[in-house]
């Protein structure tokens, strides 16, 4: 048996106008989804619970502080890259404090704020199915993965 290896993130989705517009990012020189759209997101690092580093990446990629009881996590994503396994946590935030601002200008080429029925075509995928989802409780999804095999295949 293989040893897994998780890798965690943070997925922010900040809404305004009634939910009807989300805040957006365009990475760029990272290496991963350059030039396509985003949220505010980030690694969970080694030892930080997932709350604290959704605050800590909204800070340090945008400039605002938000507290812990403004937060909620509505998904969860089972995810794989090429080489890589995620788990990924989708927190909305329900308030902040501050101007939002690009404070990674050289990861994030813009922030702006999209209807949340218009969002770009150029997004990183995931996210954009995460966005989408309308569900009244937490959800979990998985991304990359081929269907799982019958019994009849085993």
């Amino acid at each position: 048996m293989r040893q897994p290896i998780f890798y965690g993130s943070v997925h922010l989705l900040f809404f305004r106008d009634g939910g009807r517009e989300t805040l957006l990012l365009k990475r760029q020189n990272t290496g991963f989804a350059d030039g396509k759209w985003s949220v505010v997101a980030g690694r969970i690092d080694g030892g930080e619970e997932v709350v604290a580093a959704a605050i800590r990446e909204a800070r340090e990629e945008a400039g605002v502080a938000i507290a812990p009881q403004d937060l909620e996590v509505v998904g969860v994503m089972h995810r794989r890259n090429v080489s890589s396994e995620w788990i990924d946590f989708y927190l909305r935030v329900r308030s902040w404090a501050g101007e939002i601002t690009n404070m990674e200008p050289h990861k994030c080429e813009e922030l702006r704020w999209y209807p949340i029925d218009a969002l770009p075509e150029e997004m990183v995928p995931y996210v954009k199915a995460a966005l989408l989802r309308d569900e009244p409780a937490l959800w979990f999804d998985s991304y990359g993965w081929q269907p799982a095999a019958s019994v009849a295949d085993a």
